[in-house]
């Protein structure tokens, strides 16, 4: 599902497999045993094939805390639940009973739960949900930013407050907004499946899984409406007019003529690619092409296929120095090179 460096572990990663268990191993070529960082496939729920464990973010601090946490689904209703998890001083292994729950969402269907999370450069935890599943949102919870369906949600979590295992930022776009979560940073969103922030800008850039035609990818900025239901791409969604006003358009979109559900990826910023330096890399879960794009005052200036995976692109990774990898589904993890 996942791939992403450990810190203060240099040439170390964690991957995170959707049944419930995270690995670390060595991202070295030569490297063949791997350790588990936690299984907490016991409180898992896999029915839908959306479902599972489905994302990790390690605390800032976590060299000082230990401090990760997991995004998954569970049973009993069906809902997502973000949580805190703690690896003890001098272990190499978390307790699955050192979990502190932080936010758990109903999820009325078992597709669309989004899953990524991420730090962001303010130091705040990005939380990726989906607009609750099913087709065509029913429930119009994408144009609703009273739900945390449909949504980023930016969250203090280096505090509980009395009611919740986070604190809202006193920035948040919604703060002060009457019939909206504060949690809420940005929605409007179908099912943002991957998000990551440029390490040299600190922008936001989510690829949004389309429903019928089009797969779209934006740069989120803090309160904005990305537009679906209303909207699937630049197109409107369900009919030939709608009214776009005051909707935010992604910079750029794709056909189900190249694939069917987007995956988010990362700007370039390693060394040893010269050729994707400050390109936005991206793939297609089902046709595994994977693409550069070039985005420059508000322009697209380039967006070009660089690679072709022979398995579904669930997710994308970055090392520490900056160097992607390419996390397929059921087909291993591959580090992007220069063809030679």
């Amino acid at each position: 599902m996942f791939f992403v460096s450990v810190p203060g572990e240099r040439g170390k990663a964690a991957v995170v497999e959707q049944s419930g268990i995270v690995y670390v191993l060595s991202n070295a070529r030569e490297a063949t045993t791997v350790a588990t960082l936690i299984d907490i496939s016991a409180r898992v729920l896999r029915q839908g094939e959306e479902e599972g464990l489905l994302g990790l973010a390690f605390d800032p601090a976590f060299e000082e805390n230990g401090h990760f946490y997991l995004y998954y689904s569970a049973p009993g209703p069906r809902r997502s639940v973000l949580s805190r998890f703690t690896v003890d001083p001098g272990t190499a292994a978390a307790d699955p009973d050192s979990e502190q729950v932080l936010l758990e969402i109903e999820e009325p269907f078992p597709n669309h739960n989004g899953g990524g999370i991420a730090f962001g450069p303010d130091g705040y935890l990005y939380v990726g949900i989906g607009d609750g599943g099913s087709r065509a949102d029913p429930f119009g919870n994408g144009q609703n930013p009273g739900t945390l369906l449909g949504t980023i949600l930016r969250l203090d979590v280096g505090a509980a407050s009395d009611e919740r295992g986070y604190r809202i930022p006193a920035d948040n776009p919604f703060v002060e907004k009457p019939g909206a979560r504060p949690e809420v940073w940005a929605y409007g969103l179908r099912n943002p499946w991957r998000f990551s922030f440029d390490r040299e800008t600190g922008e936001l850039w989510v690829g949004d899984v389309g429903q019928n035609q089009w797969e779209e990818i934006d740069i989120v900025r803090p309160g904005a409406n990305y537009g679906w239901n209303v909207m699937e791409g630049f197109h409107c969604f369900r009919t030939r007019d709608c009214d776009d006003a005051g909707l935010e358009p992604p910079i750029a979109e794709y056909d189900h003529s190249l694939g069917c559900s987007i995956t988010g990826g990362y700007v370039y910023r390693g060394a040893e690619i010269p050729s994707l330096a400050g390109a936005y890399v991206y793939g297609d879960f089902c046709s595994g092409r994977i693409w550069a794009l070039r985005y420059e005052n508000g322009v697209v200036e380039e967006n070009r296929q660089v690679a072709l995976s022979d398995s579904p692109i669930a997710s994308f990774g970055e090392d520490e120095a900056g160097e992607l990898y390419a996390v397929t589904f059921g087909g291993g993890v591959f580090r992007l090179a220069e063809r030679r």
